[in-house]
């Protein structure tokens, strides 16, 4: 079943944004002078999964933190809970980070979906790599996520070779997962990751 973007929503609210517009001008002056640009803008809707791939490279976090200013978005992504110690722990998670034990990934899941259904603005960036080493393919919890709580996935590619960030049309996802991410992945090649042969084929 082919994936599809969603209706407009009725609501007012639009995505949780955060800064100004001097910390979005300063954040968008860095980006073009380390080489790169951003593609795309957010969506009008308050809550929605971003996924973020390839993941390859411990260089993927700080471009993503510019962006993330530079669009003025105020996001939660999902860590190692080994990172989150001192003396960066406070700074991780005044960017947006939450602490994650990756042996649960079960209670994750749930532990998202309970929060999109209590808040109505929420943006959770997930990886679906998992990690920047190679994988044979993706792990399904942003897809889980997303069709627990009834909301949309945005796809956003980090693209080294252009060094162009895209942020692309939301998709809502189907009972199919298998068939789902098989078609949010073709938007993905080993060409944008910055380590292409890390890249998850599956």
């Amino acid at each position: 079943m082919a994936l599809s973007v969603p209706p407009p929503t009725s609501t007012a609210l639009g995505p949780p944004r955060r800064g100004t517009g001097w910390s979005r001008a300063l954040a968008r002056r860095i980006l073009s002078l380390i080489g790169w640009r951003i593609e795309g803008g957010l969506p009008p809707i308050p809550r929605f999964v971003l996924i973020v791939a390839p993941h390859t490279s411990n260089w993927d976090f700080p471009v993503g933190v510019f962006a993330m200013f530079a669009i003025g978005m105020q996001a939660t992504w999902l860590g190692k809970h080994t990172l989150f110690r001192f003396p960066v722990k406070n700074l991780l998670r005044w960017l947006g980070g939450e602490p994650v034990n990756r042996t649960a990934s079960h209670g994750m899941v749930e532990a998202a979906v309970a929060r999109f259904r209590e808040r109505e603005q929420w943006i959770v960036v997930i990886s679906p790599e998992g990690t920047r080493k190679r994988v044979e393919r993706w792990k399904t919890g942003f897809h889980r996520i997303a069709q627990g709580a009834g909301v949309p996935i945005l796809p956003v590619s980090f693209d080294w070779s252009t060094k162009v960030i895209t942020l692309m049309e939301p998709v809502r996802t189907t009972d199919d997962a298998e068939a789902d991410i098989a078609q949010i992945r073709k938007l993905f090649h080993a060409g944008m990751a910055k380590h292409p042969e890390s890249f998850a084929e599956g």
